[in-house]
Order: structure tokens, then sequence, then C-alpha cells
């Protein structure tokens, strides 16, 4: 049998809900059943029991809020059980983010950390730096509850849908539900055909939106390019500067979508699990699509960031979960194999490429699979899974291996990324900021007089490559990022533009402009 593991804060669920911890409880039983008929031994376990920690030689947390406590002890689970899944169950009160240190924080991008669940995917240990984790190994999602929450009844719904998921053929994702805010409709319609063959059916912010139909709602796969804010219920479109009309609401969304949707949002904060109570009651988009049986919500924590044309960044991160998700991997498997191309696909990754990576996690039981395989690649029987049926046997073909090597990717990954690092040797000139921002009135993005921060290239971590002449080369390469924060008051949304060139034994050989989303 396959193996998953819910880890959870016990102490907090009951300080949140009291009693109605046991209706969690009783749920989790049902998945427990339902999972062994999918041949998946499930076990629950919580991180701040210290008999069941000890019983792992793994430490128990103390104190719930501290990233470090937790993914001390969730590294401790992973080595002790080694599961094929491993999901958090709670939102960031119960298990919090891991709080990754922005490469681009500063009075432009305001954004100190990249709350991230990549550390827990990773085997490397606590560390508040996102270039430590650019290997990633483990299949990890997360059911998250309603922050500061006090009603079971959503962690109870969803666990519900873990519980009942099925399969269903690819057909049934081929139409698409695809909002872009007007500015980006280039971006987004490359996207979408890359995904889907046709952008025909992409809606432009302004002036679609944000109270789509049933049947546009009704289609299970969700692809979203448009503004989003702090702790808002709302995702907004542009058209001009300062215009942002709403594209999108959690208000709408609620109870309209069909079961297995899966969704996918490049927005600023588009995953923010923030309290209700920070925004007039009103949850965020993630959480009401989760409410309303979406299977799986792939979004960011904080401000990201894409091109209005063409394709890297949140675009590509999104772009990787969905084309994985089609292909018929679980929802967990396909946020890992994401990551590992979201690692690969540049030359090194740049400041913004290690925020992505950081920056996106997947909402919802990582071991769900909302696409049928056609056919396994190798035949299972066994006595103890006799009951699982023709259906549910498919995706345990071949788990073991692709688990191994996986692992064994994220490893070498790790290992042969070259990432960009702030150092105090890159002391760049006047001049050189004259010609980025030449560069910037080319591209017509406004980052005259913004923050201009610098990078050194740090070559792969593995001992091949420190014995490599290529080594020598790359000490002369830099990267230099120009920010400016064009937001105006009044207005929820961070409009940010950035300017990113690569320079190379003094000459940039390469730039590229990016807006926050």
């Amino acid at each position: 049998m396959s193996t998953k593991v819910i880890v959870t804060n016990m102490s907090v669920l009951r300080s949140k809900y009291g009693r109605g911890v046991s209706r969690i409880t009783q749920e989790i039983k049902q998945l427990i059943s339902a999972d062994k008929l999918r041949g998946v031994k499930t076990k629950l376990l919580a991180i701040d029991d210290a008999t069941a920690m000890s019983k792992l030689k793994a430490k128990c947390v103390s104190n719930a809020d501290d990233p470090k406590q937790n993914k001390i002890a969730i590294d401790g689970v992973y080595a002790a059980m080694a599961p094929d899944y491993l999901v958090i169950l709670g939102a960031i009160d119960v298990i919090p983010h891991q709080d990754l240190r922005n490469p681009v924080f500063c009075g432009d991008d305001p954004d100190r950390y990249a709350y991230s669940d990549l550390p827990y995917a990773c085997d490397a240990p606590y560390s508040r730096k996102i270039e430590d984790f650019t290997g990633p190994t483990r299949v990890v999602g997360r059911i998250a509850d309603i922050t500061k929450g006090t009603d079971p009844g959503y962690l109870v719904g969803l666990i519900k849908t873990a519980t009942k998921w099925k399969s269903r053929p690819l057909s049934d994702y081929d139409n698409y539900l695809g909002i872009s805010a007007y500015v980006w409709q280039d971006s987004t319609k490359l996207s979408l055909k890359n995904l889907f063959g046709s952008s025909s059916a992409v809606h432009l912010s302004p002036p679609d939106g944000p109270k789509w139909s049933a049947l546009q709602l009704k289609a299970r796969s969700h692809f979203i390019n448009c503004h989003g804010a702090m702790s808002d219920p709302v995702y907004y479109g542009q058209k001009g500067n300062y215009k942002y009309p709403d594209a999108h609401r959690a208000s709408w969304v609620e109870g309209k979508l069909s079961n297995g949707t899966v969704a996918t949002a490049e927005c600023c904060y588009g995953a923010e699990l923030y309290d209700p109570t920070d925004s007039a009651g009103q949850m965020g988009i993630c959480n009401a699509y989760l409410k309303s049986g979406a299977y799986g919500f792939f979004g960011s924590s904080t401000i990201a960031y894409g091109p209005a044309s063409g394709n890297s960044a949140a675009d590509l991160i999104c772009q990787y979960f969905l084309k994985h998700v089609f292909e018929g991997a679980s929802l967990g498997r396909a946020v890992l194999e994401t990551r590992h191309d979201f690692a690969q696909s540049p030359s090194e990754l740049d400041p913004v490429d290690q925020k992505t990576l950081a920056q996106f996690s997947l909402f919802g039981d990582p071991s769900i699979h909302p696409v049928q395989l056609v056919s396994p690649k190798t035949a299972v029987s066994h006595k103890a899974v006799s009951k699982i049926t023709a259906q549910n046997l498919i995706p345990l073909a071949g788990r073991t291996d692709r688990r191994r090597q996986l692992a064994i990717k994220g490893q070498s990954i790790g290992s042969m990324v070259s990432v960009a690092v702030k150092s105090t040797k890159v002391k760049p000139t006047g001049s050189l900021k004259r010609v980025l921002n030449g560069l910037a009135k080319q591209a017509k993005v406004s980052v005259e007089s913004g923050t201009l921060l610098s990078f050194q290239i740090r070559g792969p971590k593995g001992n091949w490559y420190k014995k490599a002449k290529a080594a020598k080369t790359i000490k002369s390469n830099v990267l230099h990022i120009l920010l400016k924060d064009l937001s105006k008051g009044g207005s929820p949304v961070k409009r940010i533009e950035a300017l990113i060139a690569k320079e190379e034994d003094g000459n940039i050989v390469s730039y590229q402009e990016l807006y926050s989303r």
C-alpha cells in the first residue's frame, strides 16, 4: 500500500474548535477508510503529541507559531515514515508557512517574507533562504481550515471532499474558465493556448466579470491572471494605468463550482490564508473555492510577478501545475514536478524566480487524482487490497518507482541550479543605472527613481561544479533589478513594475520586464 501521513497540531485545533474537534477527527476516520479502499494507508499524527513524536524519534512542537519547530518536527516525521503523501491539516495558525526571506524585499516590494510550504517538501534542514530549497523531493499539500476560524464545519467539508473524490476523464477538464486583466491578455492567451490548445474562451477584465454565469463557473479548469491584494476576497482586472475593476469575487464563487474543480491563480496574495475578520468576515477566493468542492487550488501567499506578453515567473509555475494534473498526476505530484520544472527552466534562478518558487503552494489533499490515467503501467494484485476497484488501482501503478525517481531528481536539481544571491562585492555604478533606465524606457517600464538591487550569480552547489572550468566564468555574472512601486493611495492593488537585467563581464546581455500580479 501507498502511505499518507496527515500532520496537524491538535492543541491548536482544540483551542479553535473546542468539542467540535470530535467532528473533525470522525471525518478523518472516514477519510482513512476511503483511502484504504484506494490502496492508501493513511495515518493522522499530531506533531504536538510528545508521546507519538517520541516513538518516531522526532521532535515535538511546543510553540505552534514557530516555523523552525514545525519544519524540524515534519522533517522528523518524514524521516521516520517516508510517506508517499504528506498532508498538512490546518491553516497557518495551526501549522505556519515557513517565513523565507524575500530576495527582492525593499521599499518597492514590501514583502519581507515569501510565506511558503516549499521547505516542508524538501530534505534540506531549516533555513530562511529560498536558495536552500531548490531541490524538493516530497509530495506535500495543505488542507487548510479558516485562519482564526471557530466553526469546524468548514474543515469537515474539506475533509469530505478528500474522502469522496473521484477521477474523471481528461475531457471533463477540457472546458476552462480563463480570466485575465485586460493589460495582460497576450501573456494569458499564450498560457491558455499552451494548456488547452486555444485561447478563444479567455475573458478580459474589463469588461468581463465578476458575475460569471453558472455555465462559466461550471468548467472544472480555472486559470486566473489578475491582480490580487492583501486580505482581499476580490481579484482585480486592469485597463490603463489605474483602473482596477472587480474581476472575480469569493462571494460570487461560493456554492457555484463543479465538484472536482482545479484552479490556479497568478494573482498577488491569490492564495493568502488571511483571517476573514480582516475583510468584513469574507473568506478569500482560495478558501471559497475549496469550500465549494474544488479538489485543488494552487496560488501565491504574497506579491507575484509576470510579464505583460510572453511567459515567465507566475505564468510558468501555474501552467506547469495544470499540465501535470492533466497528465494524470496526483495534485501533490503535480506540484512536485512543477517545482522541478520551474527550478530547471531558466539558466539561473533570479531573485523573482526564487520568490515565485517559494510563494506558490497547493491547497487540497495531495493524493487526489482529478484526471484518470488511461491504464496502469504495472499490474497490481494483493489480498490486502482485494476490495480496491480497478479504477482506484490505476494511480497506484509505478508509484514507488515514481517517488524514488522524483526524490533523486529533486536532489540532483538542488545540486545543479545556479541562483542569484546578494553580495557586498557587487557595486553598481551610476552609469549602469543610466543604462538600466534606458532599457526600461525602451520596454516602457516605469522604474526610473526606483530601487536598484544587484545580485551575484552563484554556481551550483555540487562538488562536480567546483572542479569544473565553467565555475571560473560565472564569477563575473551579475543580475540587476530595478523596481518601482506605482501604487496610488486608495487602491487595494499593489502595482509594481520591474526590470531584470543580466550583466556578463561588464555588459548587459539580456533583460526582461515584469509586473506585479
